[in-house]
C-alpha cells in the first residue's frame, strides 16, 4: 500500500479517562475528521466491535479502518493464552482489511492511572528478554499468518517505552514482529525518534504522529507527573506544533521506502483543544511534511 493520513479518535474522545470527549458521539468525531481530510481512523471505545455494523458507518464516511489497539500481557499468559485472547480483535481487524494490529505489553502498566507518575512504571525484568522475545515472536508469527501484522507501541507507563527497550525488544524478536514508531512517546521517554527509526526503518510498519510542546513536558517531568495529567496539562499536540523534527522523521522513512499509515494520535482535552481545529492543523502539517518528504 501507499503512504495513506489517519487519525486517532482521542483527539476527540479520550479511552484512557473517558471524561473527556465522553459526551462527543461516534458520529461527530467521523464526521470532523474526515472533513480535516483523514482517509482512515483508528478503533475507539465508541466503534462497534461487530464488522456488520462497523463497515457501513466508516463506507458513509467514506473512511477506512486503520488499525485497532491491544493488550497483550505475554509476560503472564502463554502464547496459546494470547492467542486465544485476541481472537475477537483479530477477527475484527481482518474482516475490516486492517493489515497491522497495534500491540502493548500491559503487564504492570501505570499509564491509565492518574494518581500514579510514569516514574513508577515497572522495569522490564531484564532476564527475561530472551524468553519474552521468543513469546511475542511466536505470536507475531500466528497473527502474521492471518494477515495481520504486529506493530508494536512502545508507550510511556508501561515496561517497554525507552530507547534502549526498544533496541532491546527489537534485537531479542523476529522479523515478524513490526514497530510502531511513535514519535511523541519516544520523545517523552528521553529517545531520538529520528535515531530509532535509523536503526529499525526495516521493521517499522505503522507510525503514530504525535508532537510534543518542549516547555510542558519539562514541567511535567519536573512534577514527576502521571501519564494522564501530562495530558490534561498539553504536553502532547498534532505533528507541527512542537519540538520533534519530523523532516529528520520521514526522511528516514522515505529513505527505507515505508508504506503504511501515518496516523495523527495527540491526546489533548477536547475542552481546550478544540478537535476539528486541531485534527485539521494535523492533517495540513502531516500532508506538508509527507509530500516535502516524498513520501506522497
Amino acid at each position: 500500500m501507499s503512504v495513506k493520513l489517519g487519525i486517532n479518535p482521542l483527539t476527540w474522545t479520550n479511552d484512557d479517562l473517558p471524561s473527556l470527549g465522553g459526551d462527543t458521539p461516534l458520529a461527530t468525531c467521523l464526521t470532523e475528521g474526515k472533513q480535516a481530510g483523514f482517509a482512515g481512523f483508528e478503533l475507539g471505545h465508541k466503534f462497534p466491535r461487530d464488522p456488520e455494523l462497523l463497515k457501513p458507518i466508516l463506507q458513509r464516511h467514506e473512511l477506512e479502518l486503520v488499525s485497532g489497539w491491544y493488550s497483550g500481557y505475554l509476560l503472564e499468559r502463554s502464547v496459546e493464552e494470547e492467542i486465544e485472547a485476541v481472537q475477537s480483535h483479530l477477527q475484527l481487524l481482518k474482516a475490516m482489511g486492517c493489515k497491522v494490529m497495534v500491540f502493548c505489553e500491559v503487564t504492570g502498566c501505570v499509564h491509565g492511572d492518574q494518581g500514579k507518575p510514569v516514574s513508577e512504571r515497572p522495569p522490564f525484568p531484564a532476564e527475561r528478554w530472551e524468553e519474552y522475545g521468543a513469546r511475542l515472536t511466536e505470536f507475531a508469527r500466528y497473527t502474521l499468518s492471518q494477515g495481520v501484522q504486529l506493530a508494536y507501541h512502545h508507550h510511556m507507563g508501561t515496561v517497554i517505552e525507552t530507547e534502549a527497550e526498544v533496541d532491546a525488544l527489537m534485537q531479542h524478536t523476529g522479523p515478524e514482529l513490526g514497530l510502531l514508531l511513535d514519535t511523541g512517546h519516544m520523545t517523552y521517554a528521553g529517545g531520538d525518534p529520528v535515531e530509532v527509526a535509523k536503526r529499525w526503518a526495516r521493521r517499522i510498519n505503522h507510525v503514530h504522529c504525535k508532537d510534543i510542546r518542549a516547555n510542558i513536558l519539562k514541567e511535567a517531568r519536573n512534577r514527576n507527573s502521571s501519564f494522564l495529567n501530562a495530558v490534561l496539562d498539553g504536553a502532547f499536540t498534532v505533528p507541527g506544533d512542537g519540538c520533534v523534527d519530523y523532516p529528520a522523521v520521514f526522511k528516514v522513512l522515505k529513505d527505507n521506502d515505508y508504506q503504511g499509515w501515518l496516523v495523527v494520535e495527540a491526546e489533548q482535552d477536547p475542552s481546550v483543544a478544540h478537535p476539528l481545529t486541531y485534527a485539521t492543523l494535523g492533517h495540513n502539517n502531516l500532508h506538508a511534511f509527507a509530500r516535502n518528504a516524498g513520501l506522497l
